[in-house]
C-alpha cells in the first residue's frame, strides 16, 4: 500500500506541458524530438518523451502542439523599479515572455533612496517624487513581496541614487565621508540580496564622479559576491577610453564587469563596432567581461542637450512644462517656435526622447557576439515609450533569428535566458531542467514576432501562446490569465564569469 500511495503521489503534478520542442537555455542545438513537461510546487518536476504520461493526474493539462517551450525571458536592463510595485501586472513584459526583470540599471534605483526635493535627472525616469518610497533596501523588498508581482524581481544598486542620499549636489565628486555613508547603504543592501552596483556616468548627475569615487565605492562587491554594471561614461566618439574605464573599476573591485546597452552612438561612431568589441575581447582575456543589447537603432532617455543634433531624428515622448509636444520631433518643434535645436530643446525640459542615433549594422554585430545577452532599456513611465518595452524580446526572435538568420534560434534562446541566469547570478533560473523554477515561455517559432511600433508601442507580441512564472500560468493567448501574479524577489546568487 505505502509503495502504490507513493507512486501515485509522485505522478501527480500541478501542470502537465505536452507535444513541445525544447530551446532549454544552453544553447545546444535544437532537435525534432517532442516532450512533456511537468510542473509541481512551483518547479519543473520533469521532462520525458512525449506520450510516456499515461496515468499521470495533472491540475491543468496545457498542449504545446509541436511548438517551442524555453525558459522564460530575462530582462536585464530594466527601469521597471518603481513600477513592479505600482503596476503589478507588468503587462508589457509578461506578454512578451519575460519572467524575470532586472531593476536598478544605469546609476538610478528605487532603493535605497532619500529625496530632498524632486528626483534628480534621470532618476525622474523611475517616476514622481511620490514614487520613491524606500529609504532603505530592506523597505522596496518588502513592498515588493506585498505587491506580488506578475514576473520576477532582482535588483542593483545605483550610484546616482546613493549621490543622491549623501550629497548636498551631484556637480561635484564625493568627499571620503560621502563615499563611506554610499558603501554602507550599498553593504547593507548587498547583504539584502542585491545584486551589486550600477552606474550611469555618463548623465550630467553622476559624471562629475572621478573613476576614484566609483573604484571605492565598488570595493564591497566582492566580498558579496556582486557584479558591477555600467552605462559607460561615454557611447560616442570616446567610448573605448570609457570601455578602458569600466574595466579598470571591475578589476580593482575584483568583480564580473556588465557594460549595459552596448552601442556606437552618433553617426560619426557609425562602424565602429569591430573596433569596441574587440577591446571588450581583448579585456575578456584578464578578467570577466560582458554586455547587454536591445535590438533597436534607437535609444531612449532622457532629453540630454549633450545629445541634441540635427545628425539624425530625435522624437520628443514627453515634456513637463510642454506636454502637447510629446510626440513630435525635436526639430518641427524647433521649427515651429522659431528657434535652433538647443533652445527648443532647454525650453522642453525636462523632458524624454527617442533618439534614433545608431546604424543597423553595428546593432546585429553586438547583438551576435557570444559576450552579449538582451535587455530592453524600456522606459516604462514614458506616455510614449520606445518600442522595445513591449517587443524587444520577441524581436530578437522573430527579426534577427528567424528572418534574418543572425543567429539559430537556440542560440537566440541562450542569450535570453541562460547567459544571463548565470552572468546575473539567478540561481536555478533560466534553464529547462529538472528541479529547477518554473519560469517558461511556450512560442510558436514561425509567428513569433513584435507588433509595438514607434507610433503604436503598446502592443503585445504576437506568437507567445503562455507564459509560467513560478510554475503558475499566467499569460495565454495574448492576455493574462485571473489572479495569477506569481513573481518574486530574486536574491543574488554567484554571477559567473563571462569568459
Amino acid at each position: 500500500m505505502t509503495d502504490r500511495t507513493e507512486n501515485f503521489a509522485d505522478r501527480t503534478v500541478d501542470t502537465l506541458i505536452t507535444d513541445v520542442r525544447l530551446a532549454d537555455g544552453s544553447g545546444a542545438p535544437m532537435t525534432d524530438d517532442r516532450f512533456d513537461v511537468a510542473l509541481r510546487g512551483g518547479r519543473i518536476h520533469s521532462i520525458t518523451p512525449a506520450g510516456e504520461r499515461s496515468g499521470w493526474q495533472a491540475t491543468q493539462v496545457v498542449a504545446g502542439n509541436g511548438n517551442v517551450l524555453s525558459p522564460g525571458f530575462i530582462d536585464v536592463h530594466t527601469h521597471d523599479d518603481t513600477n513592479v510595485v505600482r503596476a503589478p501586472e507588468m503587462t508589457p513584459k509578461l506578454s512578451q515572455g519575460v519572467t524575470t526583470v532586472v531593476v536598478g540599471n544605469c546609476g538610478i534605483s528605487a532603493s535605497p533612496v532619500t529625496l530632498k526635493g524632486d528626483p534628480p535627472d534621470p532618476m525622474n525616469l523611475l517616476g514622481e517624487a511620490s514614487a520613491f518610497q524606500y529609504p532603505t533596501f530592506a523597505a522596496y523588498v518588502e513592498a515588493l513581496e506585498k505587491a506580488q508581482p506578475s514576473i520576477n524581481v532582482a535588483a542593483l544598486i545605483g550610484h546616482t541614487a546613493l549621490r543622491n542620499n549623501h550629497m548636498d549636489r551631484l556637480d561635484r565628486p564625493a568627499t571620503q565621508a560621502e563615499i563611506e555613508g554610499m558603501r554602507a547603504q550599498l553593504r547593507e543592501a548587498l547583504a539584502g540580496g542585491a545584486l551589486g552596483l550600477s552606474t550611469g556616468l555618463a548623465y550630467a548627475n553622476a559624471n562629475a564622479a572621478p573613476t576614484e569615487e566609483v573604484l571605492a565605492l565598488a570595493e564591497p562587491l566582492a566580498e558579496a559576491g556582486g557584479l558591477y554594471a555600467t552605462h559607460l561614461r561615454t557611447e560616442f566618439a570616446e567610448i573605448l577610453e570609457a570601455l578602458d574605464e569600466a574595466f579598470r573599476i571591475g578589476r580593482h573591485a575584483r568583480v564580473p564587469v556588465v557594460v549595459s546597452h552596448l552601442k556606437c552612438a552618433g553617426v560619426d561612431n557609425w562602424g565602429r563596432s569591430t573596433e569596441i568589441l574587440e577591446a571588450l575581447d581583448k579585456a575578456q582575456r584578464f578578467q570577466p567581461v560582458g554586455c547587454d543589447c536591445y535590438p533597436y537603432t534607437a535609444s531612449s532617455s532622457t532629453l540630454d542637450l549633450k545629445q541634441v543634433t540635427d545628425d539624425f531624428d530625435i522624437l520628443v515622448t514627453w515634456s513637463q512644462p510642454h506636454p502637447e509636444q510629446g510626440g513630435k520631433l525635436l526639430a518641427k518643434i524647433a521649427a515651429d517656435w522659431g528657434v535652433d535645436l538647443m533652445e527648443a530643446a532647454k525650453r522642453l525640459q525636462p523632458a524624454g526622447a527617442v533618439y534614433h542615433c545608431m546604424e543597423e549594422d553595428d546593432v546585429r554585430r553586438i547583438l551576435r557576439h557570444p559576450a552579449t545577452v538582451v535587455g530592453s532599456d524600456g522606459l516604462p513611465n514614458d506616455p510614449l515609450p520606445h518600442p522595445r518595452l513591449w517587443g524587444a524580446f520577441p524581436r530578437v526572435l522573430g527579426r534577427y533569428s528567424r528572418e534574418q538568420a543572425l543567429f539559430p534560434l537556440a542560440e537566440a534562446v541562450h542569450k535570453m535566458t541562460g547567459l544571463s541566469a548565470e552572468r546575473f547570478g539567478l540561481s536555478e533560473r533560466g534553464f529547462v531542467r529538472e528541479g529547477y523554477w518554473a519560469d517558461l515561455v511556450l512560442f510558436d517559432p514561425a509567428t513569433v514576432a513584435d507588433a509595438a511600433t514607434f507610433t503604436d508601442p503598446m502592443q503585445p507580441a504576437y506568437g507567445i501562446s503562455a507564459v509560467w512564472v513560478n510554475g503558475v500560468l499566467s499569460w495565454q493567448d495574448r492576455a493574462p490569465t485571473q489572479n495569477a501574479r506569481a513573481g518574486r524577489f530574486v536574491r543574488r546568487g554567484t554571477p559567473q564569469p563571462v569568459l
